[in-house]
Formats: C-alpha cells, sequence, structure tokens
C-alpha cells in the first residue's frame, strides 16, 4: 500500500503493532522500519541480508538509551540528538548495538508510539546502493512490505553518521552526512 505522509501514521502503526514492515522517509534516506526483535527474519528476507550484520535500533529517548546501554549517553554528543547520528555501544544485555533518536517529527511520532525500539536499515538490497528515487523504491519494494510512506525523492541524501562510542576516541564507522568536530573524536 502507498501512502502520503501526511495520511499514513495510523495505518503505520498498525502495521508495526501487527509485525509487518514499512518504508518511510527518515532524517535522511528512505527507511525500512520493523518492531524489534520480532521482525528481523523478515527484514532480513526482504534485503537479502545476512545474519551476522545487525539493524540499528530506534529510541525515543537519551532515557531509553541509557536504559539500555553500559555507557551513558556522551555529553559531548547530546546536542547531535536527536539528529542523524547513530551510536553503538555496550549494551546491558550483552554485545553491542546501534542506536539513533531521530529528529523527524514524523518518525519520531512514530518510534514514541512503539512500545519498544524499531528496526531500521537502508532501502535497498543487501550490497546495493540504498534507493532515493519514491518510483525505484515501489517498484522494487512494493509486493515485499506493507507500505510505503511516499515523501517524494531524496535525491542526494547520504545517510546518518554513525560512531562507535565502546572505544576512546570515538570511532567512525560509516560517515554520513554528520560531520563530527575533531575535538570529539579525538
Amino acid at each position: 500500500m502507498i501512502l502520503s505522509k501526511e495520511n499514513s501514521f495510523e495505518d503505520v502503526i498498525d502495521s508495526l503493532e501487527a509485525n509487518k514492515i514499512v518504508i518511510v522517509p527518515c532524517d535522511t534516506i528512505y527507511g525500512i522500519l520493523g518492531k524489534a526483535p520480532d521482525t528481523d527474519t523478515l527484514i532480513r528476507e526482504v534485503k537479502g541480508r545476512g545474519e551476522s550484520k545487525p539493524f540499528l535500533h530506534l529510541i525515543s529517548s537519551v532515557i531509553q538509551f541509557n536504559n539500555l546501554s553500559v555507557i551513558p549517553f556522551p555529553s559531548e554528543l547530546e546536542k547531535y540528538w536527536p539528529g542523524p547520528l547513530t551510536v553503538v555501544t555496550t549494551v546491558k544485555s550483552g554485545g553491542t548495538l546501534a542506536y539513533r533518536l531521530p529528529a523527524d517529527n514524523f518518525l519520531q511520532d512514530i518510534v514514541s508510539h512503539m512500545e519498544s525500539p524499531l528496526y531500521s536499515t537502508s532501502v535497498n538490497i543487501s550490497g546495493d546502493k540504498h534507493l532515493f528515487k519514491i518510483s525505484e523504491i515501489i517498484d522494487e519494494f512494493e509486493c515485499k512490505v506493507d507500505i510505503i510512506v511516499d515523501d517524494g525523492d531524496y535525491n542526494d541524501r547520504e545517510p546518518s553518521t554513525v560512531i562507535d562510542i565502546t572505544c576512546k576516541p570515538y570511532r567512525v564507522i560509516r560517515q554520513g552526512v554528520l560531520k563530527l568536530p575533531e575535538d570529539i573524536l579525538q
């Protein structure tokens, strides 16, 4: 089902709560979303992605981050959240996970409404470049996801910047749209 951003909120929530996956506009690029951990296998099947690479989690607050993470959210990063910054941290349940607090109001409302974090991953077949033209997204994924929210083309947009805060200095895993100052990375 293809819906406009203005008329899709309730349908998106219903789909996510039913453990279906959706494609929505995010802060930077379009993303495939699903409820964590219930939709892991489904998203991997749709993307053709192996089981070793985890998905980032969208969360609703720094408080939620601190409840999940062994490492408190760094004060020097606070001005970049919400925003296009994904942070890899050690989690209380073991291992590491990546979290992002979205700035986009539509996406923030979705994440805040859900009781659990949401997986988010780029809209593409694993190994291919992310899709930014809505017509290409529809052609490739309309029959594979429950809803696609159409917000037009997202030309020349970069994904979020991903940093690892489990080490000092922090390590940039993926340089995206957010350019962090050097003093944060030293």
